[in-house]
């Protein structure tokens, strides 16, 4: 299984247990690595025989504006949910990170694994 990536995925959304965090936009990073084959399309030169990575960094962005989360928790397995099923992804490993949650911390988050890696 060959991965695509997606790094340092900049989001803005309403995310947080608290209340003065449901009234405003916070920023999350996400990294993804996702399982697909890339030798159809690296053999025809062709985008649509591949994961396209433009196209998913969209629908996060999409994903992102109409969510309404207290957990990051939520955010990430929904998300994941989401796009195993939109790009028919077999495997992905999504990276979940909120700056500045913890004053002591650069970030605070979770990892998450869904689906079958071959």
């Amino acid at each position: 299984m060959d991965l695509v990536l997606i790094e340092g995925l900049r989001v803005e959304t309403v995310i947080g247990a608290y209340d003065w965090e449901r009234s405003i936009r916070q920023r999350l990073v996400l990294d993804l690595e996702m399982g697909t084959d890339i030798r159809p399309a690296a053999a025809q030169d062709d985008l649509t025989k591949t994961l396209d990575y433009a196209a998913i960094s969209a629908r996060i962005g999409e994903f992102a504006d109409a969510s309404h989360f207290e957990l990051v928790e939520t955010f990430a397995e929904r998300l994941a949910t989401l796009l195993c099923e939109d790009f028919a992804i077999p495997w992905l490993r999504l990276t979940l990170r909120k700056p500045g949650a913890v004053a002591e911390a650069a970030a605070v988050g979770v990892c998450i694994e869904r689906g079958k890696r071959e």
